[in-house]
């Protein structure tokens, strides 16, 4: 594991984590959860009817959205991934022990938004630990203010 960085086993303390996020940095957090098979989003596969995977554990998936600017929601996913979407531009597969990290990084002003002249072209970066970073495409049209104050 890398240093700073915390292991987040289950979808319930992911957001534990986030509400202490959202505490941190004085943000209103609203959760809604999707626990069992049938109420997931990637478990279309399970059946009607059925709340447990094939090892009899419930699956739990959140939807978190933080209040303020940025616009900021995370999907947990049961299968240790999230999806965070940052001012209407979606980073997928962020490992569930990274979305501390990786939130942290765009509510402490650390993220920017990298321009290129040719071929015109934007990415959001987001450093995480270990000298690691999130490089996501930022369509043009998806340039808010928030994004368009971070270019660099």
């Amino acid at each position: 594991m890398i240093e700073g960085m915390e292991h987040l086993p289950t979808t319930q303390s992911a957001v534990t984590a986030l509400r202490a996020i959202a505490e941190e940095f004085a943000l209103e957090i609203e959760v809604g959860d999707d626990i069992g098979a049938d109420q997931t989003s990637r478990r279309s596969a399970a059946g009607v009817g059925v709340t447990t995977d094939a090892d009899g554990s419930l699956p739990h998936e959140a939807f978190v959205e933080f209040g303020g600017v940025p616009r900021v929601s995370v999907r947990l996913f049961p299968e240790d991934d999230a999806l965070i979407t940052v001012e209407n531009v979606e980073c997928p597969d962020i490992p569930r022990d990274d979305v501390p990290a990786f939130l942290r990084s765009v509510f402490g002003d650390r993220a920017f938004v990298k321009g290129r002249r040719f071929p015109p072209g934007y990415h959001l970066i987001v450093p995480l630990p270990g000298d690691r970073t999130h490089r996501e495409y930022v369509p043009m049209i998806f340039l808010s203010p928030w994004l368009s104050s971070r270019v660099r």
